[in-house]
């Protein structure tokens, strides 16, 4: 560009409106900003995110605004409705009908007639001239009253609409709403609508309250992590799954958010990708949600349960952001702050309702007295005389003076004006006595609400209990709220992968050939992997395709970290010394694709004998030496089950100091390990091992837990930490074979109760232990030995009978559990309480398990301290005589 068109552009940037032939240009600087930064107010304020003091977006006060003008009691075509909403929305039809529809799927303001769609599905509402909706009689409690609201000009100044409805009812918290404005956006979670009032009568009452979300859709919530729905908080959203049978999961409630449809979507896709085994889904949702999982054979539906909340939309977390609109401002306040604060508007509206309320009774206590006052003294003949409208007012102005000394405010010429405008025929037939009734009437009103504002807070309490009481019996939590325990998707992944080795090579992975790699087994693609080398050396790392360990391997397998109970036993020979050592070791925690030296770290040390086992089993293994002068015995035994278990880190045992030919397995022992003492904490309704909780017991082998459910049923199932329990669980324990289960229960075609003690038999089945007729229900249940029963019956003829304490071991004996058991008793019970005398305490129940511990790595055992010293147990022959 050249100098003088670099001056002529310059010169049109230094003006603001230059003439350029019949071009005019105008400058831009700045009005991005300006407009930017309206534009971004206007969706703040007037689009997307609701106001605190009725808890409503402009489109929807427009629609309530529209629907109380035409409201006549029936239901309106919602086609109508939108058009009536337009004449205050100037954003079109679309977003007017998204908005109704979306308010009339929170079934709390506005009562809906048609196919409006469905929450659960996903299912759209029918187009707006099929269906119909109004208000609720619970809106039109809550959120009008004209006398009260501040109005404001339409859009177009044809009409006026209310800057805010009067909103008695925390209902922005009761709704929960979500928008998306410009740099900004809001999140605030539903609410349980007796709650909130609970809620709201302890603000009202100087208590502190705690509200969490309710979601419509059920299921199951976490919401340990909430933060009072401010920014930062999460709330974990599990969907609620049944156990059917071994092959089939039925999925009863869904996470907020998510339908049926994208909740089968994500389980193909884990299906699809290998996390999870699906058989096939079927969707029978309608009113209610259930949706049937079939599982293939050989595929635990407790690890299923797991990999689906690990793996799909059974489980979500929602980030909540409480935002709302207060003197067109944004305010980012918590919930149990906007309660508060919707709480107080509570209380001043009531303020402001009584003392409209009062003003008119007040005001016809004073007309009515004034026209009592102006008939009952004829006061209306000093205007016969009157010549001009002025006269006639002092006249009256004159009369009512000496008869107005009681009146609680002065007498203007309006009042006048309307004594004026009473007919002859109603002073004619006025009646004196029926006028003092209604001024008495009148005063009762006025000291009735005096009453009301001087004791606001008791009256706003009564409010919201009347609330409650005409329109909270239906509305019970549907999301049960409980802690969640942590799913480690490594545990739940189905094995969807074949892992090989080449030995030689140093390979592991997925994807190496066949004809050069050795079948190791199952794995998932999440899963990691040990590997240990001739070398000695140790390594952990994921599963891939094709990954190089090193070469000549000698074990490789999944790798499960934490797991204490799998011990390996490996004899190594050191390259410097030449003696060989031996040791017994669990792999805990380890940084993945670091190398882990297992033996002294000397040049040339190689491994002679390795073995994994996955419950601590012991084994006997025979050392064969090498055959040369000096040594008497070319081979002996050695029971590994005799080294004490420790970490990898340690040096280990001398096994021998002479060259060793070779190492094999004698003899394969049983477990040296205690048996696993087993928790069941309550709270996430989980089995462990860490000490949470209730001690259920030491559980080893085939031992599993027993299951009574308040449903009548019992389970056996294994002492998996995975394990699923019912909703409705009564009693978990440890299954004892010897042990009998005592229940009492109503049966209900002979209508009494009956008592049965029986042992559970050994079976995966969920089996019924009481009456198969309708209607008939267990009382209670105990797996307690020695139990008794205090039976507590109701009044007959007036007469309370004695309470009966019945040992049910001395009652019943132990019959088969189809058996219909004893009758407990004829008469009516008012209650049973069980009676369970305390058991001793099993010798050595509060003892640690005896897990090993893990020891600081690297440090040996005090007999390997010095190597130069010869081990107290060696023979001549340099064999461990222990072993022998």
């Amino acid at each position: 560009m050249s100098e003088e068109e670099n001056g002529n552009e310059e010169n049109i940037d230094n003006n603001e409106n230059t003439d350029n032939g019949n071009v005019r240009l105008t400058r831009v600087s700045g009005m991005y900003e300006d407009y930017f930064l309206d534009y971004a107010s206007y969706v703040i304020l007037e689009r997307a995110v609701p106001a605190l003091h009725d808890g409503l977006k402009p489109v929807q006060r427009r629609l309530f605004h529209a629907m109380k003008e035409m409201d006549d009691g029936r239901y309106h075509k919602v086609a109508n409705i939108i058009g009536q909403t337009m004449k205050y929305h100037p954003h079109g039809d679309a977003s007017i009908g998204d908005a109704l529809v979306q308010l009339g799927q929170k079934d709390l303001m506005i009562d809906c007639q048609g196919n409006w769609g469905n929450i659960l599905t996903g299912d759209s509402a029918a187009a707006p001239r099929y269906i119909e909706a109004r208000l609720t009689k619970f809106a039109l409690e809550v959120a009008f009253n004209p006398k009260i609201t501040q109005w404001q000009a339409t859009y177009d100044g044809r009409g006026k609409e209310p800057v805010f409805f009067p909103m008695k009812f925390p209902l922005l918290l009761a709704q929960g709403v979500e928008g998306i404005a410009v740099g900004l956006s809001t999140k605030i979670l539903p609410h349980n609508f007796n709650e909130l009032i609970d809620a709201s009568i302890k603000i009202l009452r100087g208590k502190k309250a705690v509200v969490v979300p309710d979601f419509p859709t059920g299921g199951i919530a976490d919401v340990s992590n909430y933060n009072d729905g401010m920014r930062g908080g999460k709330v974990r959203i599990r969907a609620k799954i049944e156990v059917l049978d071994k092959k089939t999961l039925c999925i009863r409630e869904i996470p907020f958010g998510t339908t049926t449809g994208s909740l089968i979507e994500s389980i193909l896709k884990a299906n699809d990708k290998g996390k999870i085994k699906v058989k096939k889904i079927e969707d029978n949702t309608s009113e209610f949600v259930e949706v049937l999982v079939h599982l293939p054979p050989n595929i635990s539906p407790d690890k299923t349960i797991d990999a689906l909340y690990a793996f799909t939309d059974c489980e979500v977390s929602i980030s909540p952001l409480a935002c709302v609109i207060q003197d067109d401002r944004p305010l980012f306040v918590g919930v149990s702050e906007l309660l508060k604060l919707s709480t107080d508007h509570t209380l001043e509206l009531t303020r402001q309702e009584l003392q409209v309320k009062l003003d008119e009774f007040q005001q016809e206590w004073h007309m009515a007295s004034l026209e009592r006052i102006f008939i009952e003294h004829r006061i209306y003949r000093d205007i016969e005389e009157a010549e001009t409208w002025e006269e006639v007012i002092q006249n009256i102005h004159e009369g009512l003076k000496p008869h107005i000394g009681h009146l609680i405010r002065p007498v203007t010429d309006e009042d006048v004006v309307r004594l004026t405008e009473i007919r002859i025929k109603r002073i004619s037939k006025y009646d004196s006595d029926k006028a003092n009734n209604n001024i008495l009437a009148l005063e009762d009103k006025i000291k009735e609400y005096k009453h009301h504002l001087e004791n606001l807070v008791d009256y706003t309490v009564n409010y919201f209990k009347y609330l409650k009481e005409k329109y909270g019996k239906e509305r019970v939590r549907k999301t049960e709220i409980r802690l969640f325990d942590d799913i480690q998707a490594q545990k739940v992944a189905i094995a969807n992968e074949k892992l090989y080795v080449n030995r030689e090579e140093g390979f592991v992975g997925t994807g190496l050939r066949k004809s050069d790699a050795e079948y190791v087994g199952d794995c998932s693609d999440i899963d990691d992997i040990i590997v240990f080398r001739r070398d000695g050396v140790m390594m952990v790392t994921k599963v891939d395709q094709k990954t190089y360990v090193g070469k000549d391997i000698i074990y490789v397998s999944v790798f499960k970290k934490g797991d204490k109970r799998k011990i390996y036993h490996m004899l190594y020979t050191d390259g410097e010394k030449g003696a060989t050592y031996m040791k017994r070791f669990y792999v805990d925690g380890v940084t993945r694709d670091r190398e882990y030296d297992l033996t002294t770290g000397s040049k040339g040390s190689k491994v002679v004998y390795f073995s994994a086992n996955p419950n601590g089993e012991a084994e006997t293994i025979t050392v064969h030496h090498r055959a040369i002068k000096n040594i008497r015995k070319l081979r002996f035994d050695i029971d590994l089950g005799d080294l004490a278990i420790k970490g990898r880190g340690v040096k280990g045992n001398t096994a021998t100091k002479y060259p060793i030919r070779k190492v094999e397995r004698k003899e394969k022992g049983s477990s040296t390990l205690a048996p696993r003492r087993i928790w069941l904490d309550e709270t996430v309704m989980r089995l462990n091992g860490e000490a949470r909780g209730r001690l259920l017991g030491r559980f080893s082998g085939d031992n599993k837990v027993l299951e009574l459910s308040a449903s009548g049923y019992y389970r056996l199932l294994p002492y998996d930490f995975s394990t699923h329990f019912e909703e409705d669980w009564l009693v978990i324990d440890k299954y004892d074979k010897e042990k009998p289960v005592t229940a009492i229960y109503w049966e209900s075609e002979k209508e009494r109760y009956y008592v049965k003690r029986f042992i559970p038999e050994n079976t995966d089945k969920k089996e019924r232990f009481i009456s198969e007729a309708e209607g008939s229900q267990l009382e209670l249940v105990s797996y307690h030995p020695q139990p008794s029963v205090k039976i507590t019956f109701k009044k007959v003829k007036g007469k309370q009978p004695d309470d009966e304490v019945i040992d049910l071991v001395e009652f019943i004996s132990v019959k088969g559990e189809k058996a219909m058991g004893n009758q407990l008793t004829k008469y009516p019970v008012k209650q049973f309480t069980i009676i369970e005398p305390e058991l001793e305490v099993e010798e050595g129940a509060t003892q640690e398990e005896e897990t090993p511990s893990s020891p600081d790595e690297g440090q040996s055992q005090s007999n390997d301290s010095n190597d130069d010293k010869e081990p107290p147990n060696l023979d001549e022959n340099g064999q461990i005589t222990l072993f022998s």
